[in-house]
């Protein structure tokens, strides 16, 4: 049974009773339960019928839609399974888009269903290795390079990636799927958290907030950008867009405060609103003409930041510390009157006494490290000393699409590059 959204218990129960029916052979009507507690002794009744050894398997999807707050759903399904199913060889699987609801109300149930989970699968959006594997699974061709352009788009969502033509360039597919009249994700954006959340706007307000910091922004911060009240709710939020895969959060490198950085990582999000929204020459052709100018190419270098981010796994395998500890954040230092600002896009704190500054670098050709560039990397490695025990050795690893360059610079700074073939592999996830 799959849950009605905002459908009413009446609807809901009318929809269970149709299913129940729909499975019965003969097909037999039967009349709706009035609550849930009867319902489940209706499908009891039905399952006691089949007289069979066989496992029976009970799938609910949506289940957000279904336990609304005041339908007793939850308790009458604890009920069920406690007083009869665990004793009779049932499987039942039960499924949420809301991942933060689906946490809360679910695995962290304080009532009948407590400790009552088998296993949980949380189904994460594609990797760029299996994204590779899909394309080449439909027979679409493109190269790593842009498999990562689509990525940077779509995120890696199936329901997305399904939508990829082949025998068409990326310009060709991202224009179709976001600007073209009837393209699957023009109008996403609005639908997508609707369909997860009740009352998405203050989820919205802070998307909106954070998609205009692309390094993040603390708690507090994110409160006064917003408006919004600091307290349970506000927290409430923060964990849903978390645990949903929106936002990610990130110790800053030796930040006494241990306030948390919140950055959006939710790739079409980023897109949508930098590009998309309000755009009234939108259509046919847009991204044809976007994808050549200055401002998507300064957005790729920060999205590919977040890929890099959401591949974590994949960049320790690459530097061969996938089995040592490793805390992963960012840094930054505001400038002022008595010292020069800095920004180090991604820190890997290992356990063996090595930290790794990565700079993160989107280009469609090899990266040549430059005087002034050279100049920089010595300044954020200087400033790094300054903060990190002298116990600690710091190694400049470059993130390159095509590699860096070999001059005079590179053999002095770089102790390690990844290109993004080793973005590919599937590593542990």
């Amino acid at each position: 049974m799959t849950g009605i959204q905002h459908a009413t218990l009446a609807g809901q129960l009318a929809n269970f009773t149709d299913k129940l029916e729909e499975h019965s052979a003969p097909r037999l009507p039967i009349k709706a339960p009035v609550d849930w507690l009867e319902a489940f002794n209706l499908l009891k009744a039905y399952l006691v019928g089949k007289r069979t050894e066989q496992v029976k398997v009970i799938f609910f999807d949506e289940l957000p839609w279904i336990a609304t707050a005041r339908a007793k759903f939850l308790e009458a399904l604890g009920h069920f399974w406690n007083d009869w199913a665990v004793y009779n060889r049932v499987v039942m699987i039960i499924c949420g888009s809301a991942a933060g609801w689906m946490i809360q109300q679910v695995v962290h149930h304080k009532g009948s269903l407590h400790n009552r989970i088998t296993r949980l699968i949380h189904l994460k959006p594609f990797t760029l290795g299996e994204s590779l594997e899909f394309f080449q699974k439909k027979k679409a061709v493109f190269n790593h390079y842009q498999v990562v352009q689509l990525y940077m788009v779509t995120g890696g969502i199936p329901h997305y990636l399904k939508e990829i033509e082949n025998g068409k360039s990326v310009a060709q597919n991202i224009d179709r799927l976001c600007f073209s009249a009837h393209g699957l994700l023009k109008d996403e954006f609005d639908v997508l958290y609707a369909s997860l959340y009740d009352n998405p706007e203050n989820h919205i307000s802070i998307i909106r907030a954070l998609s205009t910091q692309w390094m993040g922004l603390t708690r507090s911060r994110l409160l006064d950008i917003t408006g919004m009240t600091d307290g349970g709710g506000f927290t409430r939020i923060l964990n849903e867009l978390e645990q949903s895969g929106f936002i990610i959060s990130i110790q800053p490198f030796n930040n006494k405060k241990k306030e948390a950085i919140y950055r959006l990582v939710d790739n079409y999000s980023l897109f949508y609103l930098k590009f998309m929204e309000g755009k009234k020459k939108a259509g046919e052709g847009t991204f044809l003409h976007l994808g050549q100018t200055p401002a998507w190419k300064g957005w790729t270098g920060y999205a590919f930041e977040n890929v890099c981010f959401s591949h974590l796994s994949q960049i320790k395998a690459a530097l061969g510390i996938a089995a040592v500890y490793t805390e992963v954040s960012s840094y930054v230092r505001r400038g002022n009157g008595q010292q020069v600002g800095c920004q180090i896009d991604m820190l890997l704190d290992r356990a063996d006494g090595i930290i790794n500054l990565a700079e993160i670098k989107f280009y469609d050709a090899p990266f040549t490290i430059t005087k002034k560039y050279a100049e920089e990397l010595r300044a954020k490695r200087e400033v790094l000393r300054q903060v990190i025990p002298s116990k600690k050795a710091i190694f400049l690893t470059m993130i390159t699409c095509f590699g860096i360059q070999d001059n005079g610079y590179a053999s002095e700074l770089v102790q390690s590059q990844l290109v993004i073939d080793s973005l590919f592999n599937q590593g542990s996830v």
